[in-house]
């Protein structure tokens, strides 16, 4: 049995249909690129994963266990973690006390005065800042870091609620080349040294033929394709759809690493 199982999966705005029938399989273990051309429903898609968005139709099931009418906060403590494109941290906060606070929220504990949050989980904060490599920096304000910095931040909150799949939606968007390789080297051992999931969407084609296992590939709500790197590369459809008439993804990367 796959970790995260999508079947017939449709979501309708109206009588606009931004996610149509999709299904597919992630494998615990696995970093997985969901791509396509904006509006293509990735995010659509993610939300309905993780409860922000309810389901039109369709399943969505977690190590069997259905999550398709359960609240966001819900599914967060049945193993499923997120980042955002724009990095979520409070910039007012020292990296730690960015993790610390992740970890009360995952573990639903209310402070007061007389506990402050400060003293909180501080070990295990600590912990998951030493494996995205910023233990060294945990008593910086937040507001000093450098943006790929802050996104490892992001990573570690991500990692709070120690969870089986990660969804990460353009997870290296403003960032420069060497950055998101560092970002996505570092999340490729994760999901190695975890056996989670990744489910990750992104523009940049080089990070997702360098460092996805499989990709899937929507345009018009619609899955078109999936596969290897090399078997969606040679896809005549993704050419189509993703990049019209014209251009390859040879061409793409160029463009994006130039």
């Amino acid at each position: 049995m796959s970790l995260l199982e999508i079947r017939n999966l449709t979501k309708k705005f109206g009588g606009n249909v931004a996610v149509d029938n999709v299904s597919f399989d992630v494998q615990a273990g696995e970093l997985l690129a969901l791509i396509g051309p904006n509006g293509a429903g990735k995010t659509t898609t993610f939300n309905m994963v993780n409860g922000q968005l309810a389901a039109t139709s369709g399943s969505v099931r977690l190590d069997g266990t259905e999550l398709v009418g359960v609240p966001p906060r819900k599914v967060a403590h049945m193993g499923v973690g997120r980042t955002f494109q724009i990095a979520a941290t409070f910039a007012s906060l020292t990296v730690i006390e960015n993790i610390q606070m992740a970890l009360v929220a995952h573990h639903r504990n209310v402070f007061s005065f007389w506990r402050p949050a400060a003293g909180l989980y501080r070990d295990q904060a600590y912990d998951l800042l030493e494996q995205v490599g910023m233990g060294t920096q945990a008593d910086r304000p937040c507001s000093e870091l450098a943006y790929g910095d802050v996104k490892r931040v992001e990573l570690a909150m991500g990692l709070a609620n120690n969870p089986k799949l990660l969804l990460m939606d353009e997870p290296t968007a403003g960032m420069a080349p060497k950055e998101r390789n560092a970002l996505m080297a570092l999340t490729k051992r994760l999901v190695l040294e975890r056996n989670m999931a990744v489910l990750f969407t992104e523009h940049s084609m080089d990070v997702v033929f360098a460092y996805a296992d499989r990709m899937i590939v929507l345009a018009r709500g619609k899955l078109i394709a999936e596969g290897s790197a090399q078997e969606i590369r040679d896809h005549p459809k993704v050419q189509e759809v993703y990049f019209g008439s014209g251009k390859t993804f040879e061409k793409k990367q160029d463009e994006v690493l130039a």
